[in-house]
């Protein structure tokens, strides 16, 4: 291998999967109607259930890298457990690795105050709470983050907040408690990355509204709690500023570099999961007097799907490696390549297998619609496909210019 696991990593994977095996597939029929059933306002009782379960085995906050709260792993050695938690959207909640807590706990381990880390971190940590991220807004492209136009107003000894925002995951769940927001502190600044600012917003404050939950391709709170959002007149204390006004995109930047990074690690595992199941449907069926399995556009697509998988993860261990290295800043452009690729490889498996189940693959029935939901929506979460490309462009083209 290109990247060895060290033995550390080998025995937590080979637990892992054991988990896996034990709990998470079995369980996997059970939460799907347990998210149908309940909706997204409700606490699926089956991820509560395992929580303990998965603690106890020490399989928990394996993510948290540069920190004694976590399992002590770099971002290199947590990818291929993270890509183990991807094959299933159960498992990630489970061991207490999923956005956009993850996201978060890292925000507040590194910006947050020791207050907060007492208020907020620490049960986020125990896995006692949830929490959302306020960015993204309807009235406006927020693929571009400087059109945000939600506003953070000081008035004495609080600052005042108003905006509408949405996919706003975890807003609907009961347990989420914290929300970090994003908004304008100084709107007139000439330069615009330093009009916007981070917040500590506790989810119990008056004038905050949970609209709505928002379907992703008809689904509710599976792959995804998103929500909608109204922030009217909500004071919080100056203390809840993160790092000082203008610097939201200064935490941005260490906040979505591990972010995305986690996405396309849990997707390559969501792949490689689809992949089996194309090639187990395809050598049960038979059609015109063969097996599916014959077929020749049918192995074609075998062979591309693992050369894709096989492709993602080389360039995501990759970018893993950089952020150990060089930091998040520096391996941007590796980052950036990731987000493209492995969301759009994710996209083109899912296809293939819905297709090669037939009609049945566009059921809920093979996990596959789901599966699809989750890999389109990375194509926009976390920046669009084309704002990454803009980027790698402008760094490859950075190269050459005194050429």
């Amino acid at each position: 291998m290109l990247y060895p696991m060290s033995p550390k990593v080998v025995e937590l994977k080979r637990r892992l999967e054991s988990f896996m095996d034990r709990h998470i597939y079995p369980n996997e029929e059970r939460f799907y109607r347990e998210a149908e059933e309940l909706g997204p306002w409700k606490v699926y009782p089956v991820v509560e259930e395992l929580k303990p379960l998965a603690r106890a085995e020490g399989l928990w906050n394996l993510f948290l890298p540069e920190s004694s709260h976590g399992a002590g792993l770099t971002n290199l050695e947590y990818a291929p457990l993270c890509e183990v938690m991807g094959r299933s959207h159960l498992a990630p909640e489970v061991f207490n690795c999923s956005a956009p807590d993850t996201g978060n706990m890292e925000v507040l381990e590194r910006y947050g105050s020791e207050k907060d880390k007492e208020r907020w971190l620490k049960p986020l940590l125990a896995g006692e709470i949830r929490s959302c991220f306020a960015m993204t807004e309807p009235a406006v492209a927020s693929s571009d983050a400087t059109n945000i136009e939600s506003s953070i107003v000081r008035d004495g000894d609080h600052y005042v907040i108003n905006g509408r925002k949405w996919y706003t995951t975890n807003a609907t769940d009961p347990r989420c408690k914290i929300c970090i927001f994003m908004g304008k502190t100084d709107p007139d600044n000439p330069d615009r990355h330093k009009q916007q600012s981070m917040i500590l917003v506790p989810m119990e404050t008056s004038g905050i509204e949970v609209k709505r939950p928002l379907p992703v391709f008809g689904f509710y709170g599976v792959p995804d709690r998103a929500s909608e959002v109204v922030f009217t007149n909500v004071r919080v204390p100056k203390e809840n500023m993160l790092l000082g006004e203008g610097r939201g995109f200064e935490i941005a930047q260490g906040r979505l570099g591990p972010g995305r990074i986690h996405h396309c690690m849990r997707l390559i595992g969501l792949a490689e999961r689809t992949l089996e199941k194309m090639c187990r449907r395809v050598r049960s069926r038979v059609a015109f007097g063969k097996p599916v399995s014959e077929q020749t556009v049918t192995q074609e697509r075998i062979a591309e799907a693992r050369i894709m998988i096989e492709q993602a993860r080389l360039l995501t261990l990759n970018a893993a490696y950089a952020m150990d290295t060089v930091g998040n800043k520096v391996a941007r452009s590796e980052i950036a390549m990731i987000k493209v690729a492995v969301p759009n490889m994710a996209c083109q498996i899912i296809d293939w297998a819905i297709q090669a189940h037939g009609g049945g693959g566009t059921s809920n029935d093979f996990g596959l619609t789901q599966a699809y939901a989750t890999a389109r929506l990375l194509r926009l979460a976390d920046g669009p496909d084309e704002v990454h490309r803009n980027q790698i462009a402008r760094f490859e083209l950075k190269k050459y210019s005194n050429a």
